[in-house]
């Protein structure tokens, strides 16, 4: 039986690979020649991708492709999207060809207030905390001064602190609510530095506070943080056009494809079981995007999703109507991105990536993100309600199904041809390829 490890964070990475292939795998020399292979043959370039997190041993490859020709704003774009899902970037890019001859996509930023928060416990009189919050708020911000004068500088800082009395759900819990701009920056380590000072000085000023009884002095903090809720950081993304331009296939009229593209938004606007699925797809896009430009898109998913639910109901994150004779198709999403600081200023193909994207603003990746994302909505709608959503995908899954069989360079030429022309299943391709190779 494998016995505990004191220490692994101390040895080497060598040593790391070591006692992992020895205890947790059956070929020991097999799994090192693994793991080594997907290091990086440049030796700085590793480094650097060892020292991003801890206990490093390998890098995990995620593919990246580019999905062109998305117009955002009367400017054309090519996408860099790194995930490992099959037919995503074959959407984006079908669903940004569709549209760059429809006027293309049109962005709006909603807002960009971000939050952070200081949870205390007061068991004091709620009206002497009240008058004690009017005396701190200036304090708070002074005390804060040396922290925020570099973001206010360029445009960020501060923009409000609240009291907030959360008694009815927790006894005794208050909120110090701060909101926030970051400009270019996602802003999480200089919030947090925020919040932390304002924990340090609200405990302060209340032990001194004459007012406040002996119990009231004793302000216990629970923890200072960030959101990763930012329904005040939000982008709107829409496409539209005549009706009689939503011709995607020979079956149904453009009249009768828009009208059942609305009816598959409305039923994820009620129904929750679909809207997870159809919100899913949009974080298709949304995610491929954010990995790609050095963003945290476990945050982004997190806020996205809580947006979504944001009326009591999780619902679809985007919208469609027709309004006289012109078909609308919109997203309104909550995106907190940077293009400065953390990844973006180490990550070599992080920073290609943002060149690629003609070096963008925090703002501009907010609107070009969100494009991904309705971009990836408007292909997975469009396939369900006309050919259905396995026939593309599939295809593009293909050549991971011939992989996985063995399949050499020559077999798979002719199974690709095949089947241009045929239903494919998993089990048709073991049978064909079994025919190929008689």
């Amino acid at each position: 039986m494998t016995k505990p490890i004191s220490g692994f964070s101390k040895l080497t990475k060598e040593e790391k690979i070591d006692w992992i292939t020895t205890n947790y795998t059956h070929n020991k020399e097999q799994s090192k020649k693994i793991l080594q292979t997907y290091w990086n043959q440049n030796g700085r370039i590793q480094q650097l991708h060892d020292e991003f997190i801890e206990n490093t041993i390998t890098n995990l490859y995620v593919p990246q492709g580019i999905a062109p020709n998305f117009l955002i704003n009367d400017r054309l774009y090519a996408m860099p999207m790194a995930i490992e899902e099959s037919s995503v970037i074959a959407a984006a890019s079908k669903a940004a060809k569709f549209w760059l001859k429809r006027g293309g996509f049109k962005t709006e930023i909603l807002g960009t207030e971000k939050v952070g928060q200081v949870h205390f416990l007061f068991k004091g009189d709620p009206a002497k905390l009240n008058s004690f919050f009017t005396y701190l708020k200036p304090i708070l911000l002074a005390e804060s001064a040396s922290l925020t004068t570099s973001m206010q500088k360029r445009g960020g800082g501060i923009t409000d602190i609240a009291l907030r009395d959360k008694t009815h759900d927790i006894a005794h819990y208050y909120q110090l609510h701060a909101t926030f701009q970051t400009k270019d920056a996602m802003g999480a380590n200089f919030i947090n530095s925020c919040l932390e000072q304002f924990a340090s000085t609200l405990k302060k000023e209340a032990a001194n506070y004459t007012a406040f009884s002996a119990q009231g002095k004793n302000v216990e903090i629970v923890m200072s943080i960030l959101s990763n809720y930012v329904p005040n950081c939000t982008v709107r993304a829409m496409v539209s056009c005549p009706v009689e331009q939503i011709q995607l296939t020979d079956q149904l009229t453009p009249q009768q494809t828009a009208e059942k593209i609305i009816q598959a938004i409305e039923i994820a606007r009620v129904e929750p079981y679909r809207a997870v699925t159809h919100n899913k797809g949009i974080m298709n896009g949304i995610d491929a995007v954010v990995l790609a430009t050095g963003n945290d898109f476990r945050a982004v998913e997190a806020g996205v999703h809580a947006y979504a639910c944001k009326d009591g109901q999780y619902r679809s994150l985007t919208h469609a109507t027709i309004d006289d004779g012109i078909f609308k198709f919109w997203i309104e999403v909550p995106l907190a991105l940077g293009t400065v600081g953390g990844l973006t200023n180490l990550h070599p193909l992080v920073k290609l990536n943002l060149e690629i994207l003609q070096h963008p603003s925090s703002e501009e990746l907010m609107q070009i993100i969100a494009v991904a994302g309705l971009a990836q909505n408007f292909a997975a709608v469009s396939s369900l309600v006309t050919t259905g959503i396995q026939k593309g995908h599939m295809k593009m899954h293909l050549l991971n199904i011939l992989n996985q069989l063995g399949a050499d360079e020559n077999e798979k030429t002719i199974l690709v041809q095949y089947f241009k022309t045929n239903p494919v299943t998993h089990h048709g391709v073991e049978l064909q390829l079994k025919e190929i190779r008689k």
